[in-house]
């Protein structure tokens, strides 16, 4: 019954996940919970992992959820369910691509979407920072991860405006992890 729901709960999302990765956290977010698989907390860790190993995010992460509900089969079921929109949509999308770019409509669609896109990553994005970031604790405001998002966020687009192309993703990830070990110790 497990491998099931983990087929059907990351199928969804790999149906239902448009705008990358960023914009299929809410998604994971929503149907991890609401199946029990993981809590609030360690989601948000396998996020912040799944950012930072090789691979897309929803890969990543339904390899994990379903590895830890469900050994080898689960982290399989899970995996193949997340990717397999993906992979039927790109087959069809070839086929019919060169006609359908041309469509006003279709360009209409994927200008509409673009906006939306940028919401949910921001949403996210703000969320995060929120539920992790901005915590006040018996009082007292958490300072070190609102810290840590400003320097890491003035380095990214201070880079921007020094270097045409900014700072690379992977010296980023290596300052945020140094970042990390640096303000709360290994």
């Amino acid at each position: 019954m497990i491998l099931l729901d983990l087929f059907i709960g990351f199928l969804k999302v790999g149906c239902f996940a448009f705008g990358g990765a960023y914009g299929a956290i809410p998604l994971i977010r929503d149907v991890v919970l609401s199946y029990g698989w993981l809590d609030d907390e360690m989601l948000t860790y396998m996020i912040a992992v799944s950012e930072s190993t090789p691979g897309p995010i929803m890969v990543n992460m339904a390899t994990y959820v379903g590895s830890s509900q469900a050994g080898l089969a689960g982290a399989l079921a899970a995996t193949i369910a997340v990717v397999i929109p993906s992979f039927i949509i790109i087959l069809l999308v070839t086929a019919v691509l060169k006609a359908a770019l041309k469509n006003p409509c279709v360009q209409a669609v994927l200008r509409g979407m673009k906006p939306c896109m940028i919401g949910i990553i921001l949403a996210t994005g703000v969320y995060m920072i929120m539920k992790n970031g901005i915590v006040i604790w018996e009082g007292s405001l958490l300072l070190r991860p609102l810290i840590l998002t400003l320097v890491l966020g003035s380095v990214y687009f201070g880079s921007r405006k020094i270097k045409k192309g900014g700072i690379s993703p992977i010296l980023l990830i290596c300052l945020s992890a140094l970042a990390g070990i640096a303000a709360y110790g290994i």
